[in-house]
């Protein structure tokens, strides 16, 4: 995606500034100046440090979610294949926007206070929804959360490794389709797996 417009260009640096400084210590003013334009011409787009935060979201996060979520939506019910693409999708669309899982992890206590950090987090947790079983035992749950848990930190934890950014989405994504794997077997009706007997102690 060509990312050229002022607009871009804004939202780009702006998430640099926000990446090395964090939010709360980055000012409107600094993106200003980092992108070597008057303020005004930055509040011709943005108002706010929020309304720059939300446009990132909406953009590069929400947005593509959102697109996973109604795919999902449409294919139920909800088998393992379905659950595994539904992962699939969704590692594409955070791989997408690497710069900005990395500041929601950074600067969760800035996006407690802002309000497109209550809509990142209902998305996940409709996701959340959509791989696992609505009778899943807890242990099937916890799985399941730690997939999506694991997409999202691996971009950012694994950072001193060798291991390219694509590379690290990739196994992170294995990882996630392993843990749903193993909570879709355990949560299937009838006679469970070896490995999923203990689960159900």
């Amino acid at each position: 995606m060509s990312r050229g417009n002022t607009r871009q260009r804004i939202q780009d640096v702006a998430l640099e500034l926000f990446a090395e400084r964090g939010y709360e210590k980055t000012s409107l003013r600094e993106i200003a100046e980092q992108l070597g334009v008057t303020k005004a011409a930055l509040y011709y787009h943005f108002k706010t440090k929020e309304d720059l935060v939300t446009s990132l979201f909406e953009d590069l996060v929400l947005g593509p979610a959102d697109a996973v979520i109604a795919w999902a939506e449409a294919h139920q019910p909800t088998t393992l294949e379905t659950k595994l693409e539904i992962l699939n999708r969704y590692s594409a669309c955070i791989g997408n926007a690497t710069p900005l899982v990395r500041f929601m992890h950074e600067n969760q206590a800035a996006l407690r206070d802002l309000s497109i950090g209550e809509q990142m987090k209902t998305r996940i947790l409709t996701l959340l929804q959509l791989i696992k079983d609505q009778d899943a035992a807890l242990t099937d749950q916890v799985r399941c959360a730690s997939a999506l848990f694991t997409m999202h930190s691996t971009l950012f934890t694994l950072e001193g490794s060798n291991a390219d950014p694509e590379e690290k989405r990739k196994a992170a994504l294995e990882v996630a389709q392993e843990l749903v794997t193993a909570a879709h077997h355990g949560s299937a009706p009838g006679p469970a797996p070896e490995t999923g007997n203990a689960r159900h102690e």
